[in-house]
């Protein structure tokens, strides 16, 4: 048996309104949620059992998954009443490991899609005897990220904090959300308070001469904690340029789910995914966008790079360009919305309300 930890308690605020009612690792991506593609991954990878770490609407990914049967995964719910970091998070979900104190637990951020070997980082982590080993990555601005440096055998020396100035930037290898710990270590993260592995956990370890291993890969790796990133993502899967046993169809320039209707006359390109109920009509342009279940794009409207909530409509005409339009919103025809926009949910702007001339329109 291969137990891993997956924490899923975050409000996803960076995303907002797409989190208003869903939690973030269960927003459709390329049709499922995204906790499905990385949850088929971890199965493929000999992944038997998963304990999640949840808080933010809970009760939600059980409706989701069940017992995880349907994924060939034994999946067990423990909820944070209180905020307990990501080391609490993954110290108060140990309870829950059957695994022995010497055995690897692989531990995943609910928010990332990557293309990593996860077998390959488990299986290099049993063989060098590492106390935590962590999958890194490089990435061209490391500006927003905590950084850690290795030494030539792969050996982690440091964790600093984000970088303010250029001067500070002193690599460009950053954590990328996917950790295997010896169970034992776990079991050495204090309980009851809020923990975090980055400031405390790991450092700690550092001091105490413990082997923090840091394994360098550079396959497809995306945070899909802003909107950008959002449809980014999806339609990187959509196109085939990260691998997921979870795809819902070919790879191709657009994914249509059963269930949609979309016009012979309407185009779909760049990625684009239409979900289950959503209806585009004849002359509308969809690009690199995601089109949750029940939106409606009327029209000869432009849909760019953006993503168009739950049970949402585009009017006729109306050109909707890196934005997001929240579950239940209503944009009118012939609206030409700022670029960045992000509508509330339940919003609704009358026919011709909102023109990019008008940039001090109140959203």
């Amino acid at each position: 048996m291969s137990e891993a930890i997956l924490l899923v308690g975050g409000k996803g605020t960076r995303l907002h309104p797409l989190c208003t009612y869903t939690p973030k690792p269960l927003l459709l991506v390329a049709g499922v949620p995204l906790l499905t593609h990385q949850l088929a991954r971890a199965a493929a990878a000999g992944v038997t059992r998963v304990v999640f770490a949840t808080s933010y609407l809970a009760e939600l990914f059980e409706r989701e998954y069940g017992d995880g049967s349907g994924l060939g995964l034994e999946l067990v719910y423990v909820t944070e009443t209180e905020p307990l970091g990501t080391g609490g998070a993954i110290r108060n979900a140990a309870r829950h490991l059957t695994c022995a104190p010497g055995e690897p637990v692989l531990v995943f951020n609910g928010d990332i899609l990557g293309g990593l070997d996860i077998a390959a980082l488990r299986d290099g982590h049993r063989a060098s005897g590492a106390d935590v080993t962590l999958h890194l990555t490089r990435v061209a601005d490391p500006r927003a990220y905590g950084l850690v440096t290795t030494d030539a055998h792969g050996r982690v020396e440091a964790f600093l904090e984000k970088p303010e100035r250029p001067e500070d930037i002193v690599t460009d290898q950053i954590n990328a959300g996917c950790y295997v710990f010896t169970r034992s270590v776990i079991d050495g993260i204090p309980e009851g308070r809020v923990v975090s592995v980055e400031r405390e956990t790991f450092p700690g370890l550092l001091e105490t001469g413990a082997h923090v291993r840091g394994v360098v890969d550079r396959t497809y790796w995306l945070d899909l904690g802003t909107p950008s990133a959002f449809v980014t993502g999806s339609a990187d899967l959509v196109r085939g340029h990260v691998d997921s046993p979870a795809l819902p169809g070919p790879p191709g320039d657009a994914l249509v789910l059963p269930g949609a209707r979309v016009d012979p006359l309407a185009v779909l390109s760049a990625g684009t995914t239409v979900c289950e109920g959503a209806v585009v009509d004849a002359g509308a342009v969809i690009e690199g966008s995601v089109v949750l279940p029940g939106a409606h794009i009327h029209g000869t409207a432009l849909v760019r790079r953006s993503v168009v909530g739950r049970d949402a409509v585009v009017g006729e005409g109306t050109s909707v360009v890196d934005a997001v339009i929240g579950d239940h919103a209503h944009v009118g025809p012939h609206n030409e919305l700022p670029a960045g926009v992000r509508l509330d949910c339940g919003v609704r702007l009358p026919e011709r309300a909102v023109r990019v001339s008008a940039p001090t329109y109140a959203f």
